[in-house]
């Protein structure tokens, strides 16, 4: 590991805003997680033949804007996000740099160091993170032992591999509205599936970041906010988005032109003025 994780594995135990796993457990002052525990977390079935009470992981805290590993750093270690949220990103020869994922709650990270050796891009922490370390050596000697772990392991992978490549048929196929409108509808369903309101989120990255990720320039992305707050799609206050159409967000194509949605604001007004408007005080934000 690196000497940056080392020196953040001696302050395993400082504080952090997002509650690690509940059924973690302390042990010489830092928690750990069985294999079981980390399996749900990703979503897979523990192997039956694994003593998964014997094979404990180590959770490593990273604090806001600390880089979790760096590009041609040795590859050792796998990471299970357990709380937080992070961007993994590519760097080119003058600096700049391209998103590519913004890992949060079950996924892993460090995949592709596996082809050599070396990780090819660099993640940092967008806010508190908690990170469960699985070592690559550990983890393929257990997949020896027990090749139904192996396999569960290579499906997380594929899952990861998966999500990449949609989102570039995503970036190839739609038009740049489309493309924030299904960012954030798979933000909402990702809060969602981790127990957060859909309705009502924070923003972790920033709008420049979001449009590093969907190929488009930071005006395009504000713009678009911009309109889709205007039609009633989505509500806008800095960070916090609120998802007012989740199925015109899935299925629009294009906005329409600037004149018909002067148009459709202006009724829009004009029917919360008849009817009233609902308070949404009741729907908590996501922050993670």
């Amino acid at each position: 590991m690196s000497t940056q994780t080392s020196e953040l594995r001696t302050n395993s135990s400082s504080t952090m805003h997002s509650s690690p796993m509940e059924a973690g457990r302390q042990r010489q002052g830092r928690l750990w997680s069985n294999l079981k525990e980390v399996c749900d977390l990703l979503h897979i079935t523990a192997a039956v033949s694994v003593n998964t009470e014997e094979l404990l992981f180590q959770h490593v805290q990273f604090k806001t804007g600390q880089r979790v590993h760096t590009i041609g750093q040795a590859f050792d270690t796998l990471y299970i996000v357990n709380s937080g949220f992070l961007k993994t990103v590519l760097i080119d020869e003058f600096g700049n740099e391209q998103v590519l994922s913004f890992p949060m709650k079950g996924d892993m990270l460090g995949v592709d160091g596996i082809h050599t050796r070396h990780y090819a891009s660099e993640a940092v922490a967008l806010s508190d993170c908690d990170l469960i370390l699985l070592p690559f050596k550990k983890l393929t000697a257990l997949g020896r032992v027990h090749l139904e772990l192996e396999n569960v392991m290579y499906g997380v992978m594929s899952r990861e591999l998966v999500r990449e490549q949609a989102m570039i048929g995503m970036l190839g196929a739609l038009s740049a509205e489309a493309r924030v409108a299904r960012f954030l509808v798979s933000l909402a369903e990702r809060f969602a599936a981790m127990g957060y309101s859909s309705k009502l989120f924070n923003l972790r990255m920033t709008r420049h970041e979001i449009g590093s990720y969907l190929g488009l320039t930071l005006e395009t992305v504000s713009r678009t906010l911009s309109a889709f707050n205007e039609i009633g799609l989505i509500t806008v206050d800095q960070r916090t988005i609120g998802i007012k159409d989740a199925e015109a967000l899935k299925t629009l194509r294009r906005l329409p032109p600037s004149r018909s949605r002067a148009k459709q604001t202006s009724a829009a007004a004009k029917q919360k003025a008849e009817l009233g408007q609902p308070g949404d005080g009741q729907v908590l934000a996501a922050t993670i």
